[in-house]
């Protein structure tokens, strides 16, 4: 996924770097979000990701679309 800051070309100096800072903070924070879905599913058991109709295979895609939403 590659964001993008949309800005006027007449956007100065200041106006910039506030559009990449708000773009890093939703970078780091889908990305914690992920992380923290994957660690959080990953140390479920077995048998706790069945009764939830999951299996290991699918923590990554589930991480994915709570951090970054549905593709």
């Amino acid at each position: 996924m590659t964001a993008t800051t949309t800005l006027p070309h007449h956007a100065g100096f200041a106006e910039r770097a506030a559009g990449i800072a708000a773009a890093l903070r939703d970078r780091w924070t889908a990305r914690r979000t992920f992380r923290r879905t994957v660690n959080e599913l990953s140390d479920l058991s077995n048998r706790e990701l069945a009764d939830l109709g999951l299996c290991r295979t699918e923590i990554r895609h589930i991480a994915l679309e709570a951090a970054y939403g549905p593709r």
